[in-house]
């Protein structure tokens, strides 16, 4: 039995998300995991896995804002973002002394890797997505991330192949050869999966992220929730709290369910209403759903970037959440098309195991 360390980035539970597949098919696999992750994503995966072995290890500072204006904040931060990848290398040295591992998975934290330990990083953004007038800025981060890369054994990317089924666009693109040598293109990777079950709910609103503008986007769509018609549940993605609110006959509010609970809403779910974070659109994706209303939390400029290619695409519509009109943007959102059809997580996964996983472990 193989010891694998899996260590999920805790910006949003978006990175924890897509690791539940890799981890549930490491356990499946007969192989022991020890998850080192920190707040929400450390609660999540501990909830879901019991039978793990569970570490706190901080990561790095949220460089968001309560404004849109995420890129100065963002450059602000990169002083700091040093130093805790460095606190993050200390961190993980007291970790792997404390036992012995045989790979590390590292879910977009940048200093989780070891020269004597196969590791492997998990990201599908190659390249960033900046404003036009800073496209310099855009092509430094191939070289950085580049640089990154070169660290890892390899680049796990959940996504299709480069072409006309890609849901990152031009974000798992890159023309470095230090990156692309090493990329490993999965497929989507998330943890819901295609059931058995009638569409009887007719809006699910998930709304998460991270602070502060979970919030803000909780206190923008409440109110206007109840201006849609028929059945309506509410993920306010806290799972640090366990609470059912139900403020009208049609409206049910959870400040959090487990993942196979929010498996069956998500199936059930005729209309989704969400950020347009990378792991949401893999579960809509995975799922089939055709018709949904994306919010890309503001100065995010990867879920902007998203949000535009999605609408370009002719697949879904995206709405700013400071002009947002349930009622009305719903009804627009029907004339997109959802997603082309592709491969899904379970086989993708095992492909994955068995392509780029099992000459380490077995």
């Amino acid at each position: 039995m193989a010891h694998v360390l899996v260590s999920p980035l805790n910006w949003g539970l978006g990175h924890a998300s897509r690791d539940v597949p890799i981890i549930r098919e490491l356990l499946d696999r007969g192989h022991h995991v020890t998850v080192a992750s920190s707040g929400n994503a450390l609660e999540l995966l501990r909830r879901e896995f019991p039978e793990c072995t569970f570490v706190t290890f901080e990561d790095y500072p949220i460089p968001y804002s309560s404004t849109r204006f995420f890129l100065p904040k963002f450059t602000a931060y990169l002083p700091l973002m040093i130093k805790a990848t460095l606190d993050e290398r200390r961190n993980l040295s007291r970790i792997l002394s404390r036992g012995s591992y045989d790979m590390i998975i590292s879910d977009n934290r940048m200093g989780v890797y070891s020269k004597e330990i196969p590791s492997f990083f998990i990201t599908h953004q190659l390249r960033f997505s900046v404003p036009v007038y800073l496209w310099p800025v855009e092509i430094l981060t191939l070289y950085i991330n580049g640089l990154i890369h070169s660290k890892f054994d390899g680049v796990i990317v959940p996504d299709n192949e480069p072409g006309a089924a890609t849901l990152s666009g031009k974000l798992s693109r890159s023309f470095l050869a230090m990156t692309n040598g090493r990329a490993y293109y999965s497929g989507i990777l998330c943890s819901p999966e295609k059931m058995d079950v009638r569409e009887d709910l007719d809006y699910l609103v998930i709304i998460s992220g991270p602070e502060p503008q979970r919030t803000k986007l909780e206190e923008i769509l409440l109110p206007q929730v109840g201006d849609l018609p028929g059945r309506k549940v509410v993920l306010l993605g806290s799972p640090q709290e366990s609470s059912v609110d139900r403020p009208d006959e049609g409206i049910v509010i959870h400040s959090y369910v487990p993942d196979r609970e929010k498996m069956e809403l998500l199936n059930r779910a005729r209309f989704v209403i969400s950020r347009s974070g990378y792991t949401t659109m893999m579960e809509v994706a995975e799922l089939e759903k055709r018709h949904g209303l994306f919010v890309p939390t503001p100065g995010q400029t990867e879920q902007e970037y998203l949000s535009r290619y999605y609408r370009n695409q002719g697949w879904f519509l995206s709405r700013s959440q400071y002009r947002l009109n349930l009622a009305e943007d719903v009804e627009e959102a029907m004339e997109f098309s959802g997603f082309p059809r592709m491969r899904k997580t379970g086989e993708n996964v095992k492909r994955l195991y068995e392509e780029l996983f099992a000459e380490h472990l077995e």
